[in-house]
């Protein structure tokens, strides 16, 4: 297991070296500039500026001089926000994009394994038509309108949960719920399908022969590899969960860090773009190796190499 890991983190490095160097040559070229939209600064205060950022350098000397400080753990200052770094501006804001994404995924696993474990259970009967037509419907609503929908029923005419903000647990019912709800359908697609197959196994057939209970059957024998293809999503899910954060945050004006990453790309911000785009890559990666190993425990036929 220990040389998995290490092989696996020694991939990663050449990943993120790609992203890091698409992601930076991209908004250089992009039109524009950080300063390029101050209205007060006079041509002499921004040259001024890009000096002291360096940003009046070649292109390359520029890219070098990020990546051997990227290697020492320092992403740079940020360009909108004066004396703030852009490890700082994470570290503040990322505990409130994991909190939303931990909710998220809770309300998405919860959500969606009850759909898909009762519409495996009665195949082809309503029971399993009506989960799974909420699933499709689920999968048709992108976030950007099932976070309107939501706030426009929910806030605006049952008055029961406020438009926006992240200041109370109320608060944090809504963006879960537009978040989390659009993964629970395809995991609730998932763990029918899964489901589907263990339960019409021999062994199934056998433990029923000998008198289990329907739940022993579910929760005993049949879970472990009915939820294969749900743990092999996760990796994608959290990946979507982290990226859709971006989308919701500015929705419900979350302070974490999608919203940030959103601000940054209007302004130029390259480093906090950069810093950010790195910063969600290495923990995708990170967890993808995590849901390995569970999959590899889940499951007695795969193995390390």
């Amino acid at each position: 297991m220990l040389r998995f890991i290490a092989i696996r983190l020694a991939q990663a490095i050449p990943v993120l070296f790609v992203v890091a160097t698409l992601t930076f040559f991209m908004l250089k070229l992009a039109p524009g500039g950080p300063f390029s939209a101050e209205k007060s600064t006079t041509p002499e205060i921004q040259k001024q500026l890009e000096a002291h950022y360096g940003l009046n350098k070649p292109l390359f000397s520029q890219y070098l001089t990020y990546l051997g400080n990227v290697v020492k753990g320092d992403l740079g200052p940020s360009f909108k926000y004066p004396n703030r770094t852009v490890n700082e501006l994470i570290g503040q804001a990322f505990p409130v994009s994991a909190e939303l994404g931990f909710w998220s995924l809770l309300v998405a696993l919860s959500l969606g394994l009850s759909a898909g474990i009762v519409a495996s259970l009665r195949p082809n009967t309503l029971t399993d038509y009506i989960p799974s037509g909420l699933a499709m419907v689920g999968i048709c609503l992108p976030i950007f309108v099932l976070g309107p929908l939501l706030v426009l029923v929910f806030a605006l005419k049952l008055e029961w949960v406020r438009v926006s903000g992240w200041d109370d647990w109320i608060d944090r019912i809504l963006p879960a719920l537009t978040l989390g709800g659009f993964y629970a359908a395809y995991i609730a697609r998932l763990t029918r399908g899964g489901m589907l197959e263990i339960l019409s196994q021999d062994f199934i057939r056998t433990a029923r022969a000998k008198g289990a209970s329907p739940a022993r059957v579910v929760l005993r024998h049949s879970l472990r590899g009915g939820l294969i293809p749900v743990v092999s999503y996760l990796g994608p899910t959290v990946a979507g969960l982290l990226t859709g954060s971006f989308v919701v945050e500015t929705i419900f004006q979350i302070p974490g860090l999608g919203r940030y990453f959103v601000t940054a790309a209007f302004n130029r911000d390259y480093t906090m773009v950069v810093g950010t785009v790195l910063f969600y890559a290495g923990f995708i990666i990170v967890f993808n190796l995590l849901v390995d190993l569970v999959l590899v425990r889940m499951n007695p036929k795969l193995s390390y190499e």
